[in-house]
């Protein structure tokens, strides 16, 4: 079973609620590492709590998906979950949202592979990435 971890801001949910309806398409069954914004992670309220907890998310899964977004740029947690990414050894797979102009090249940089926005793209990445 892949076992995937899908970074994303909570301002951005229905990207991550589409990526979720791509994987569900394909794949089927998967185990989401996720943390989506009607299950929050309770934390006693620090960022080192919370970075604790994704972290434990992120080591368990089989692949990282990140919305390369221009945001991601700018978001410190996404930057955080790459370098966890990176520190367990998870491949990262950086998705190209369709009819995005710009682009997140921290994102790009740090991707094992770059998809576009579409089913057959992200899935087939996870199945060939995913250990």
């Amino acid at each position: 079973m892949y076992r995937i971890f899908i970074s994303h801001s909570w301002s951005y949910s229905d990207q991550y609620n589409k990526i979720l309806s791509f994987l569900k398409e394909e794949i089927g069954l998967f185990y989401n590492h996720s943390v989506p914004q009607d299950d929050p992670i309770h934390t006693n309220g620090t960022d080192w709590d919370l970075q604790n907890a994704i972290e434990a998310k992120v080591k368990g899964c089989s692949c990282v998906i990140i919305l390369a977004g221009v945001y991601a740029t700018y978001s410190k947690w996404i930057q955080k979950e790459i370098a966890m990414a990176k520190k367990y050894n998870k491949p990262i797979i950086a998705v190209e949202c369709w009819g995005a102009e710009r682009t997140s090249s921290v994102v790009k940089e740090s991707a094992t592979t770059i998809v576009g926005w579409n089913t057959k793209s992200i899935c087939n990445a996870v199945k060939k990435y995913s250990v």
